[in-house]
């Protein structure tokens, strides 16, 4: 079994700096990663017989619901069933995730694919089975719900719940429509997964070649390293040839994707909902306002991102900037951070949270094997955390000994920490989050690592790597992301006027608006940037990256707080992660000290931004 040092493929020793010599880049199979260096996916299931087996016994369950139908008129039934209810939906949720953790790391195993397959068949099941619930329920009237909520025990952890079902009474349709639509998940499911094979397991490309004639291969867990070499070459080639596999089925990514629109749509006319984004956002009651102010204030601020484009392009020293120039490191004297030192910063950096935060973090990353931390053959491109009650919140990455992949850990462990918590605090009813405000505990671990190194790690060097980082990481989220939500609202309203998409049209849009991003600093290449929609399966979960966005806003507003040492605000802040959905997105964040129903904290988190830019304009201006 290989060693954990020799799989590194950027840097292999806690001594060594990044130089301009990247090293070979080696990417072992799945078989020879270390136990201990992989997340712990057998306490979820011990093997896929134990997998099998409970999804054999939820699928036998199913029918006993039948002995509800016409009876959810009662409180004690009416609490029976709703135990039932989120017991079910969780046990499901569990059997599609481990799927999903063994598919992630391993994009060949077919009989992981399989059981995602057979995982989104069950689930449709269990929609399909459960359909006439919310009807039933409603059809008692607000007075009675209300009355029975306030009198019976059992009912009264349903509060929120319930009055959230009467906001949406409107739209909740007959038993018979709820059943056949919550029975359309299942094939609906299939235009995702089409995506995931295509992208992850049947793309491939032309290696990367440096100047120097060296190969590198390119997959979805090389890009990164790729792009951030030093070598310029590597860089051009590694950029143009992954994104050259995905123009090579343009045509199907787009169709794909066009049916994805379609299906969403379906739904929300079926609800009764005026267009797609009302629909989505309606169900975290989210005034579509907010979405709106997103791209509303992101080009009203592009100037910002313009002088840091003219930044780059001059310390690197070029008369034209390219694309697969963005992620080039500003400097090259970095000391690499082994994994088990990236937890420690971590923890440094979050220390205000208190000991107790701090213990669960290093407990999970360093003795319970929540992480998935090494690349290997066949894993797929980025990061992520997942899980549901009674398992670890288990996170997905590919750790390289850099800042960046401190900034990652960082982010995902923001993830799990607010997953935990919640799973500590809330029942099964309120145990998930809404993806609005998803991504604020992970820009705030973050944010607040980044404020501690920046005070205590003040070597130019670091200081300068430090924040290329956080700008990197600020063009993802921060200026693709509002890119994405402007191209996803214009899809949507195309097709919900009747109109094609087609990979031409789409490449064109994107093209275009990356043209005014970049400003007169970048040099767009139309067909290349154009299909970089396609690399981001995002646009499969309806109208969720204009959240990373409204993420990160609340994030630094809600560092700031603490950092400043606000009273009670480590203590709101807590209580926002252990809240779960028990209260609505904007309501949990209003209480933890953001409003996001205005555009403030967008705008504010752009003088953050500025900031950045001006540190390293003042840090690199020995180096042009």
């Amino acid at each position: 079994m290989l060693r954990k040092a020799s799989i590194f493929y950027r840097v292999n020793s806690t001594n060594r700096k990044v130089t301009d010599q990247m090293p070979k880049i080696i990417l072992p199979p799945r078989s020879a990663q270390r136990q201990e260096d992989t997340w712990d996916i057998a306490s979820v299931f011990p093997n896929t017989a134990a997998w099998e087996a409970e999804y054999q016994q939820v699928q036998m369950e199913l029918p006993a619901f039948e002995k509800y139908h016409g009876k959810l008129n009662e409180p004690t039934i009416m609490a029976e069933v709703l135990d039932a209810y989120f017991q079910v939906t969780t046990r499901a949720q569990k059997l599609s995730m481990y799927a999903e953790l063994l598919t992630s790391v391993d994009t060949s195993n077919e009989e992981a694919t399989a059981l995602i397959s057979r995982a989104a068949t069950l689930n449709g099941q269990v929609s399909a089975a459960l359909a006439f619930i919310k009807p039933e329920l409603l059809a008692n009237g607000a007075e009675k719900l209300s009355q029975w909520a306030n009198s019976d025990s059992r009912l009264a952890a349903y509060t929120h719940y319930l009055e959230d079902l009467l906001r949406l009474q409107a739209h909740v349709r007959s038993p018979e429509i709820e059943e056949l639509l919550g029975a359309l998940n299942d094939p609906f499911t299939t235009t995702h997964s089409v995506m995931r094979s295509l992208t992850g397991a049947e793309i491939r490309f032309q290696s990367a070649t440096s100047s120097t004639g060296e190969e590198y291969p390119v997959a979805q867990g090389t890009t990164v390293t790729l792009w951030s070499s030093t070598d310029r070459e590597t860089r051009r080639t590694a950029w143009e040839n992954y994104h050259d596999g995905y123009l090579a089925f343009k045509k199907t990514l787009a169709h794909n994707l066009e049916g994805q629109i379609k299906q969403n749509i379906f739904f929300a006319r079926a609800h009764g909902y005026r267009s797609a984004l009302e629909a989505r956002l309606a169900v975290d009651h989210i005034p579509v306002e907010v979405y709106h102010n997103v791209i509303d204030t992101f080009r009203r601020n592009l100037s910002t991102w313009h002088r840091y484009w003219a930044l780059r392009r001059r310390v690197l020293g070029y008369k034209t900037l390219h694309t697969y120039d963005l992620y080039s490191p500003l400097t090259t004297q970095l000391p690499a951070l082994p994994y088990t030192q990236a937890v420690d910063l971590i923890a440094e950096g979050l220390q205000p949270l208190g000991d107790e935060y701090i213990q669960i973090l290093r407990r999970g990353c360093l003795q319970e094997r929540w992480v998935d931390i090494y690349p290997n053959q066949g894993k797929r491109l980025g990061a992520f955390s997942s899980g549901s009650p009674g398992t670890h919140p288990f996170i997905f990455m590919s750790y390289d000994d850099s800042l960046k992949g401190m900034s990652t850990l960082a982010h995902e462990l923001g993830h799990s920490m607010h997953s935990y918590l919640t799973w500590q605090t809330q029942p099964l009813v309120y145990s998930d989050y809404s993806m609005f405000v998803a991504e604020t505990a992970s820009n705030f671990h973050q944010a607040m690592v980044r404020a501690h190194l920046l005070r205590t790690r003040l070597e130019r060097d670091f200081q300068i790597g430090l924040l290329d980082e956080a700008m990197n990481n600020f063009h993802r989220y921060y200026f693709i992301m509002p890119l994405l939500a402007r191209l996803e609202l214009e899809m949507y309203e195309r097709v919900e006027r009747g109109e094609a998409l087609t990979a031409d049209i789409l490449n064109g849009l994107f093209a275009d608006f990356l043209a005014e991003g970049y400003g007169s600093e970048v040099e767009v290449d139309a067909a290349r940037d154009g299909i970089t929609w396609a690399t981001f399966g995002h646009l499969y979960a309806n109208f969720y990256v204009f959240q990373y966005t409204t993420g990160i806003a609340a994030a630094n507003a809600l560092a700031r707080s603490i950092l400043a040492s606000q009273p009670q605000a480590v203590e709101r802040y807590l209580a926002f992660l252990r809240t779960g959905n028990a209260l609505y997105p904007l309501d949990v964040l209003q209480q933890a000290g953001v409003d996001l129903r205005t555009p403030e904290p967008i705008e504010a988190t752009f003088t953050v931004l500025a900031d950045y830019v001006e540190r390293l304009e003042q840090l690199t201006s020995a180096m042009e």
